[in-house]
């Protein structure tokens, strides 16, 4: 017999009522998995790096730039060559002042050698005259020409030991006017000083830099945390160094681990009135988790910043991690 349209009915509302417990057991079933153990918190955040530019230090004309936005970037790679023309030109003027000092240093030093053996010679010949002298055989007329003549050439070794410590002066700053300009034409070959992957490219070849204008901004891939917030209560009890595990969004069943390495002495989002208790619990303070240097090379290729995820935190260093937490990525196991 077909069924009437009260057993119908029945038949639809158990069935909704089936479906609604199962939807609430599964999300209580989930609640369970996401709940955190005590000792643990967490907060939203997204992965981020410093930023670094490559920047001219004068004013100079961009010669060549070697990478485009997104290229990877190694520590000491050559990004952008800026043009030296000038500089070369002033390189080479003060090489030939060097060389002008130092030939002015060399005839000093051959002047004082010259003076040195013209004095030894005026002084036997003052000694000679004086025995001369004494014995009758020479006039004092002749001993005070000698006389006179080594106290001359004295006179002129110290002129000639003066020029010399000037020379030597000379030859010093032109050296260090030359060892600048050097520095000056290496500074114009722009290196990369992190690894990193270029974000920005803000300049072209013919465009004139002017003095720490950016060629391009680097983000640094071995520098990279993620920022969360926590409340007064929470943010109280933490300290630098405290274990972190960070998950993201498109992956989360598998975490990274990291640690505290800051926590904002300020908090970021403040009250009107903060007199009262509940009120003061409103407070929010940043924290930073860095994920640790050797972890972010070994990861390099891989890395995407700005991707939304959570930060866990231990505020109780015996707390143990989820299972959910506990497949970690690893510096030794995980891809070049």
């Amino acid at each position: 017999m077909p069924k009437s349209p009260k057993g119908k009915i029945k038949w639809v509302i158990g069935l909704i009522a089936v479906a609604v417990a199962v939807f609430i057991g599964f999300r209580y079933w989930k609640g369970k998995q996401s709940a955190l153990p005590e000792g643990i918190i967490s907060g939203n955040g997204r992965i981020e790096a410093k930023l670094v530019d490559v920047a001219a230090k004068e004013p100079l004309r961009v010669k060549q730039i070697l990478v485009n936005e997104g290229d990877l970037v190694k520590p000491d790679q050559v990004l952008v060559q800026l043009d030296t023309v000038t500089l070369e030109a002033n390189l080479a003027e003060a090489n030939a002042s060097v060389a002008a000092a130092q030939e002015r240093l060399a005839g000093a030093e051959a002047s004082i050698v010259k003076q040195k053996s013209e004095i030894d010679l005026a002084n036997i010949e003052v000694e000679r005259a004086k025995k001369l002298v004494a014995q009758g055989a020479g006039s004092q007329r002749d001993l005070d020409i000698r006389t006179s003549q080594l106290a001359t050439t004295q006179a002129t070794l110290a002129e000639a030991e003066a020029m010399l410590k000037t020379s030597k002066g000379q030859v010093e700053v032109a050296r260090a006017n030359a060892a600048t300009i050097q520095t000056r034409i290496a500074d114009a070959t722009l290196k990369s000083p992190v690894t990193g992957r270029v974000l920005y490219r803000l300049a072209e070849p013919g465009e004139v830099l002017s003095p720490g204008g950016p060629a391009l901004t680097l983000v640094n891939l071995e520098d990279v945390y993620m920022e969360i917030f926590l409340p007064a209560s929470e943010a109280a009890r933490l300290k630098i160094g405290s274990e972190a595990r960070l998950t993201v969004d498109f992956e989360p069943e598998r975490s990274i681990p990291g640690y505290v390495s800051f926590v904002s002495p300020e908090a970021q989002f403040t009250p009107k009135q903060v007199e009262t208790k509940s009120e003061r619990e409103k407070l929010m303070f940043r924290v930073k988790l860095q994920v640790p240097k050797e972890l972010a090379s070994r990861y390099v290729e891989r890395i995407k910043t700005g991707i939304r995820g959570v930060g866990y935190v231990k505020v109780d260093p015996s707390a143990a991690w989820p299972v959910r937490l506990q497949n970690v990525i690893s510096a030794e196991a995980g891809p070049p």
